[in-house]
C-alpha cells in the first residue's frame, strides 16, 4: 500500500507529530530510534494483555511482534504498549474473584487513555484470559478508530492416564478429593499435567466463547481466533492482522460499521449453538453499550432460544478448542448456521467482505463431529437460555449444554456469600434436592460479581451435580456445569428478591419455560422487606469500592459509563 494514499491530515496522530509546533512531542520519538518516514506515517496501536500471571496472556509479547511486522510492511507505524489482565483461573475461589470482573472495565479504559493520550490512527487489540477479551473489544468500539481484533489462542489439551485433561476436571477433581474419590497422588500428578501449554483454557470457556464472538460479530479476521496459542500458524494471522488494519485504515472502516444489532444478534447465536459461557450475556450488552445499541440480557436470551445447539464442545460435550480448529474452526460453526437460516450473512467484517463473503468457500467437513449442521442439532435450542420470574424479574442466565433435567424444584438453602456456600459443600452439610442461594456477590453487592467455579466444580466432583441447583446474583464460570442460575437481578445488594429469600422457600428453575419462581407471595416480600436493610460494603476505599459505585445492573452489562448514546464527540474524529 501507498502511504500516501493515506490523508494523515484528518487522523488523531497529527496532533503529535504534524507542524513545526510538535517539535517537542517528535523529539520523544527519534529518541525511541523512528525515523522521519516512520514519524509521519500512521501511528498504529498494538495493545497486548501480556502477562505472567497465567499462560493465558503469556505468548502476547511473542505475538505482538509478529503484528508490527505486519504493520510496519503495510507502511504504518507500530506502536506496543500493554494493559493489565486478571486471570480468573488464579483468581477462583477467593477474595481475589472481586477484581475479574471489573478489570474488563480497567482494560478498556486504560486502552483507552493510552490510545487518547498520545493520538494513535488505528489500533490492533491482543487478548487471552476471559475479561481481556470483552475488554479490548470495548475499547475498540469506544474510540472507533480502524481496528482488529487478535486472540492469543487456547491452550492444548493435558494428558492424564490416556485421556485428555483440562483445568475443569482439575477444579473438579477437588471435589472428589474432599470425599476421599481420590487420593494426594492422583491429585498432585494431575495438576502437573492439565495445562501443558501457554493459551487459554481449552474448553467453550469464557476466553473461547469470546474469541468466537469476535470472529462471528467481524471484529477478526477469519480462522484467528481458532488456532491453539502455541501452532506457529498464529504468527500468520498476527502478521495479517497487523497489514489488514492498515487496509482498514485507508477505507476508514471502523468498529460501529461492523458492530451493528444483526452483528450483535450473529454473535449470540455462535454462543448459543456451541453452548458458550453465560459471561457472554453480559459481556454482549456491555459491547453493544459503547456501541449505543441497546442489546440486554432480555435479547441476548431470545437469540439463545431461537439458536440450534450444534457443536459439542466443553463443559457439555466432549471436544476443546483445538479440536474445533483442526475440524474447520469457527467459521465451520458460521457456515453451520448460515446454511440453516439462522446467521446474518450480509454483516460487515475486518476483511472488508460480509459474513458470507467470507465463508462463500468454507466447505463442510463430513470427516468430524465436533459440530453438526442445524438440521441434525444436539437440540433444537441453544445451549444457554434466559429465565426471568418474581425471583429475578431483571432476568437470569443458565447453561444447559450437557444438563439432563431442564425443571428443578426444591427448597432455597441461602448463603450470604460464597465462601459460606463452598464450606457447606465441602463439608456435605447440604441435602440432595435443595436449591443453594449464593447472594450479594453481585457487581455492586460483591462487589465484583464473583465466579462460582469452585463451588460447583466441587458440587459436580461429589456426583452431585445434578441432585442439587444451584443460584446467584454472581456469575459463574464458562467451565461450570450442573443446573447453576447466575446473573439474578435486582441483585441482593439493591434490594432484589434474592434478598429476600428465607432457608425452606420453595424454588421453581424450568429452562424449557424460562421459569425463576418462589412460591413467596408479593404481600410476604413486602412485610420482609420492611425487615432488610442494605449491607455494609467491606472495601470502603479502593479500585473495587471505586467499581461498587460507578457499576450498573448485569441485566445491560454490568457497565460503569453512559455509553455510546451520550457520546458528544467520537475520538477517531478529533
Amino acid at each position: 500500500m501507498d502511504a500516501n494514499r493515506i490523508d494523515k491530515s484528518r487522523l488523531p496522530s497529527r496532533h503529535v507529530t504534524e507542524g513545526p509546533e510538535r517539535a517537542p512531542h517528535r523529539s520523544y520519538l527519534y529518541a525511541m530510534g523512528l525515523t522521519d518516514v516512520q514519524i509521519h506515517q500512521p501511528l498504529v496501536g498494538v495493545a497486548t494483555a501480556w502477562n505472567e500471571a497465567a499462560p493465558c496472556n503469556i505468548s502476547l509479547q511473542r505475538q505482538a511482534q509478529a503484528v508490527k511486522k505486519g504493520v510496519a510492511a503495510n507502511r504504518g507505524t507500530p506502536r506496543e504498549f500493554a494493559t493489565i489482565t486478571v486471570t480468573d483461573g488464579i483468581a477462583m475461589g477467593h477474595a481475589g474473584m472481586k477484581s475479574s470482573l471489573a478489570s474488563r472495565d480497567v482494560i478498556a479504559d486504560s486502552v483507552e487513555l493510552t490510545m487518547r493520550g498520545h493520538s494513535y490512527d488505528a489500533m490492533v487489540a491482543m487478548a487471552g484470559c476471559d475479561k481481556s477479551l470483552p475488554g479490548m473489544m470495548m475499547a475498540m468500539i469506544r474510540l472507533n478508530v480502524p481496528s482488529i481484533f487478535i486472540y492469543g489462542g487456547s491452550i492444548l489439551p493435558g494428558r492424564y492416564k490416556g485421556r485428555d485433561i483440562v483445568v475443569q476436571d482439575l477444579f473438579e477433581a477437588v471435589g472428589l478429593h474432599s470425599v476421599g474419590k481420590m487420593d494426594d497422588v492422583t491429585l498432585d500428578e494431575m495438576e502437573r499435567v492439565a495445562c501443558p501449554s501457554a493459551g487459554s483454557c481449552g474448553g467453550q470457556y469464557t476466553a473461547n466463547t469470546m474469541a468466537m464472538v469476535a470472529e462471528a460479530i467481524g471484529l477478526a479476521l477469519p480462522y484467528s481466533c481458532g488456532a491453539p496459542a502455541p501452532y506457529e500458524i498464529r504468527d500468520a494471522f498476527c502478521s495479517n492482522a497487523g497489514e489488514q488494519v492498515m487496509e482498514l485504515l485507508q477505507q476508514n472502516l471502523r468498529p460501529r460499521d461492523i458492530v451493528t444489532r444483526k452483528a450483535f444478534e450473529n454473535a449470540a447465536m455462535t454462543v448459543a449453538a456451541t453452548g458458550g459461557s453465560t459471561n457472554a450475556a453480559l459481556h454482549l450488552p456491555a459491547m453493544a453499550h459503547e456501541a449505543g445499541i441497546e442489546f440486554d440480557l432480555f435479547d441476548v436470551g431470545e437469540i439463545f432460544r431461537r439458536t440450534p445447539y450444534i457443536g459439542d464442545l466443553k463443559p457439555g460435550g466432549k471436544y476443546v478448542a483445538k479440536d474445533l480448529f483442526e475440524a474447520g474452526g469457527i467459521p465451520l460453526v458460521m457456515k453451520a448456521l448460515l446454511d440453516g437460516g439462522f446467521l446474518h450473512g450480509d454483516c460487515m467484517t475486518v476483511t472488508g467482505k460480509t459474513v458470507a463473503e467470507n465463508l462463500a468457500n468454507v466447505k463442510w467437513n463430513p470427516d468430524q463431529d465436533v459440530v453438526r449442521t442445524t438440521a441434525n442439532a444436539i437440540s433444537p435450542t441453544g445451549g444457554v437460555v434466559s429465565l426471568r420470574g418474581n425471583l429475578a424479574p431483571d432476568g437470569a442466565i443458565v447453561k444447559v449444554a450437557g444438563l439432563k433435567n431442564l425443571r428443578f424444584v426444591g427448597p432455597a438453602r441461602v448463603f450470604d456469600n460464597e465462601e459460606e456456600c463452598f464450606h457447606c459443600v465441602d463439608k456435605r452439610e447440604f441435602k440432595e434436592g435443595e436449591v443453594l442461594v449464593i447472594r450479594y456477590e453481585g457487581p455492586k453487592g460483591g462487589p465484583g460479581m464473583r465466579e462460582m467455579l469452585s463451588t460447583t466444580a466441587s458440587l459436580y466432583g461429589q456426583g452431585m451435580g445434578d441432585k442439587v441447583a444451584l443460584i446467584t446474583d454472581g456469575r459463574f464460570s464458562g467451565a461450570t456445569r450442573g443446573f447453576c442460575v447466575g446473573h439474578v437481578g435486582p441483585e441482593a445488594a439493591v434490594g432484589g428478591p434474592i434478598a429476600l429469600i428465607e432457608d425452606g422457600d420453595i424454588i421453581t428453575l424450568d429452562a424449557t419455560t424460562g421459569e425463576i419462581s418462589v412460591d413467596v407471595s408479593e404481600e410476604e416480600f413486602a412485610r420482609r422487606r420492611v425487615g432488610w436493610t442494605a449491607r455494609e460494603t467491606e472495601y470502603p476505599t479502593g479500585a473495587i469500592w471505586k467499581y461498587a459505585q460507578q457499576v450498573g445492573t448485569a441485566r445491560k452489562g454490568a457497565v460503569t459509563h453512559p455509553g455510546g448514546t451520550a457520546e458528544k464527540h467520537c475520538y477517531a474524529d478529533i
